[in-house]
């Protein structure tokens, strides 16, 4: 991208890492689609819950991700969905969702994403979400900002809470819909509407192309946000990961955090609200 040639050590490996991720991603859309079309959707697994599926897609793709990931960046680490977390050797860790929003995918809902995302020691530094159905590609590297197909994006206009446009998910646990449920529903009155489309890693990248003024969920894993977060955070806007109230997260003994993301501009007015409505055990 233009303007990079000239900035510093931290920035141009960051810069580098987006054309990786960029790369690895649009191949990896490329071969979901492919699979999809020529085979179906097959459920391979189910994971927390007998509604928490995993694809033949979902794993093809993973297993793509890491190959491609060994090739151009042999040493780097790499923490998927499917296949956990292998240690590297080079201070980068590679944060992969080869697919965000499976059910979506299962049902044939237009709606889900490939996302990589780069850390170094343990810091976001570049990432890339592909909308797999559309074919956009998402992408930001730290201090380079955040593009849609190469044109840059920013977030809305910071408007009054009454008039924005929250989008939201929930969990795949029972007694975690019941609260995230609650909610969602002492925010709806408060807010201009509430939508739920299904991906994370898009619901984030709607934010940062000015289609929805902030995003609340509670649960979501670092696959699910870490590149979507970059991409927020670049176009103009705050991400946050915030202690939730709730069901208590298996084996950890505390509630998931809630991730928030918005315009830089008022958010901490959307933190209070969303600290109002329950889904946010204290203000930060």
């Amino acid at each position: 991208m233009t303007g990079e040639a000239g900035t510093d050590a931290p920035t141009r490996l960051a810069a580098s890492l987006r054309d990786v991720a960029v790369t690895v991603a649009r191949e990896a859309a490329e071969l979901v689609r492919t699979t999809t079309a020529t085979r179906g959707v097959e459920v391979a697994a189910t994971k927390s819950s007998a509604v928490d599926v995993v694809t033949e897609a979902d794993r093809a793709s993973e297993r793509l991700l890491r190959r491609r990931l060994a090739e151009l960046r042999p040493g780097d680490g790499v923490l998927g969905e499917e296949e956990g977390d292998v240690a590297g050797t080079t201070g980068v860790r590679w944060v992969v969702d080869p697919v965000d929003g499976t059910v979506n995918l299962l049902y044939g809902i237009p709606e889900y994403a490939v996302s990589v995302a780069a850390e170094v020691d343990g810091v976001v530094v570049a990432g890339a979400v592909v909308d797999v159905p559309h074919g956009h590609t998402h992408a930001a590297a730290r201090g380079l900002g955040a593009t849609r197909d190469g044109v840059p994006l920013r977030v809305r206009p910071t408007v009054p809470v009454p008039q924005r446009l929250v989008l939201t998910g929930f969990g795949y646990l029972a007694e975690v819909r019941a609260h995230q449920g609650a909610c969602v529903a002492r925010l709806l009155p408060r807010v201009r509407d509430v939508r739920r489309l299904g991906s994370c890693a898009l619901d984030l990248c709607h934010v940062a192309a000015g289609l929805a003024d902030a995003y609340v969920e509670q649960g979501p894993r670092p696959w699910d946000w870490a590149a979507g977060s970059l991409v927020v955070e670049e176009a103009g806007g705050r991400f946050a990961r915030l202690p939730g109230l709730g069901p208590e997260e298996p084996g950890t003994g505390a509630p998931s955090p809630v991730l928030v993301a918005g315009p830089a501009d008022g958010f901490d007015e959307l933190v209070g609200l969303l600290a109002e409505t329950g889904f946010l055990a204290v203000v930060e």
